[in-house]
């Protein structure tokens, strides 16, 4: 009797667990941490300790050690991952996801999509970041407004929806990133405490809990109008179309192109190969041959556009170009956004202040870029440009701001005053114009050109 009563007990509680079990994922979500120890994890890289405290994972850090990681024992493609966290205001730290090490990737070190914890004034929370690989790749430069969302010294919650190659952040319920790349669709993911390189960061702390993950019937948060950076070249993704982009370039026609002052593409020195848009370098007697777009643009819209430089050389985006305006038979007049090797072209060391360098208004005003801002020479680089209603105009390379200006101001007509274009009257203030890129003498490649008109 007792037997079959301590059977009977033992199948009730077994019902139990498992209704408790299926009501539990019901929604699909499934628990990465179970509260109690690291059950499902491993560390690798550095030495920063990891613990269980009061139902949370407790990372703390170590002097003299690299990045540590805490990784998952297993891989997850496609999923929508949420966790709380809690961070020392002077510790960094941050989520891997589709993370990958093996021997031959710098002896295993820990490499892929991390997403920023950051409780310093730079603010970059939930921003995306390429770890061990290409660096930022969504500083919250993009999306500002997103910097409001981290609360520090208090739990903040993360969402995370890696579905296809769609990678968009969430902190606590505020849209942040919002990346489209197809470099890696699978990996591990990974609890990260940051390298610290001061003895009096020794000890600082971030914590983890509701730790969890869902990896099928995923349903994707609504769209939100936040900029969306595309790395996949050529390619408009759906969530770009349906906030009004379009490809001025597919990597294959460049019907929405022509010669500067004539009506066809250019026949020679401009190449449209390998989905790239490539002028070859000029034997020094052959420059001016910019080409243009068709359609004008103005007077408010957004530029996008890939550029690879080669060493030495020299190029330039321009907007509001103005056919009227007499270039003497160079390159047409209008705003440039500079596109240029200033290690090695002069043309950096000459102008006012540096207004000559890689992504400043060209001769008018400089660029103020954050240290390894720019590509490495041979690597594509990421400009763009960005037309307000109220004549607000701003320059991005690789997703930093760095340039600010409002076409028609007192700084801007000074500034113009002081220039090379202070010969062109009304210079930069046509509502409309074309957009042109370069012939300097040089070979430069560009890809990815799209636009999106604001009314």
């Amino acid at each position: 009797m007792k037997k079959y009563r301590l059977s009977l007990s033992c199948l009730l509680l077994l019902t139990c667990i498992y209704t408790a079990y299926a009501q539990k994922s019901k929604d699909g979500w499934q628990d990465l941490f179970n509260g109690k120890d690291l059950t499902g994890w491993k560390q690798l890289n550095g030495k920063a300790t990891y613990e269980v405290k009061d139902g949370a994972i407790v990372g703390t850090s170590v002097m003299g050690t690299p990045n540590s990681f805490l990784t998952t024992e297993k891989n997850y493609g496609d999923f929508i991952f949420e966790c709380d966290v809690k961070v020392d205001n002077k510790l960094n730290s941050g989520i891997q996801i589709r993370s990958l090490s093996t021997p031959e990737y710098q002896n295993g070190r820990v490499h892929g999509y991390q997403v920023e914890i950051d409780p310093s004034d730079r603010a970059y929370s939930a921003g995306l970041y390429d770890e061990a690989r290409r660096g930022w790749l969504y500083p919250l430069d993009l999306n500002p407004e997103a910097k409001k969302a981290f609360k520090k010294e208090q739990w903040n919650k993360y969402r995370i929806e890696a579905i296809g190659t769609s990678i968009r952040t969430f902190l606590n319920g505020v849209p942040v990133a919002h990346v489209i790349d197809d470099m890696t669709p699978s990996g591990f993911i990974c609890l990260q405490v940051h390298a610290i390189g001061n003895k009096d960061l020794e000890g600082t702390q971030v914590s983890w809990k509701n730790v969890r993950i869902q990896t099928s019937n995923l349903k994707p948060s609504p769209a939100a109008n936040i900029r969306i950076v595309n790395l996949i070249p050529n390619a408009l993704a759906p969530a770009e179309k349906a906030q009004g982009w379009s490809l001025l370039y597919d990597g294959k026609s460049v019907d929405q192109w022509k010669s500067y002052g004539g009506n066809d593409f250019p026949s020679k020195r401009w190449s449209h190969n390998d989905g790239t848009i490539t002028i070859s370098k000029s034997d020094g007697s052959e420059t001016g041959n910019d080409i243009i777009t068709r359609k004008l643009y103005g007077p408010a819209f957004e530029f996008e556009f890939d550029f690879k430089l080669t060493e030495g050389a020299n190029s330039g985006v321009k907007y509001f170009v103005d056919q009227k305006f007499n270039s003497g038979g160079k390159s047409g007049i209008g705003c440039e956004y500079q596109v240029l090797d200033d290690e090695k072209h002069p043309d950096a060391k000459l102008g006012k202040n540096g207004n000559r360098t890689i992504a400043s208004f060209y001769d008018v005003k400089p660029a103020d870029r954050p240290k390894n801002s720019v590509k490495k020479i041979g690597e594509w680089n990421q400009g763009r440009i960005v037309v307000e209603k109220n004549g607000t105009v701003t320059h991005f390379l690789n997703g930093y701001k760095v340039v600010e200006y409002v076409r028609g101001s007192q700084e801007f007509k000074e500034l113009v005053a002081g220039s090379k274009f202070k010969g062109f009257p009304g210079f930069g203030l046509s509502e409309k114009g074309n957009l042109l890129l370069q012939d300097h003498g040089d070979n430069v490649s560009f890809r990815s050109l799209k636009v999106k008109e604001m009314k």
